[in-house]
């Protein structure tokens, strides 16, 4: 399955609410997981971005899917990545002309 990385930043909604944070984390995993995606590591980062999510999707469509409910839930905003392995990475550049 493809890989994907997301990043993650609290809204004022989200933020207001951090108390609730760990059970809507654990909400959005069980949701990932319902759609067909693979949850790899969960993190709380300090930085531009206030969690690092990692994870695995049957398809770009399913990762954006999924991106999009979590948004609409008005708690984060969210930039997701699509991540290539060192080995598909590659079997890319193999193919370069």
């Amino acid at each position: 399955m493809p890989n994907y990385i997301m990043l993650v930043k609290l809204t004022d909604q989200g933020i207001k609410t951090i108390k609730e944070a760990p059970g809507r984390v654990d909400a959005a995993i069980k949701t990932f997981e319902k759609v067909g995606g693979k949850n790899l590591a969960v993190y709380v980062v300090m930085g531009e971005y206030d969690y690092v999510a990692v994870g695995e999707a049957p398809s770009d469509e399913v990762a954006t899917t999924f991106a999009l409910a979590l948004g609409s839930l008005g708690n984060v905003r969210t930039t997701t990545l699509r991540a290539y392995t060192k080995e598909e990475f590659a079997a890319m550049v193999k193919k370069l002309p």
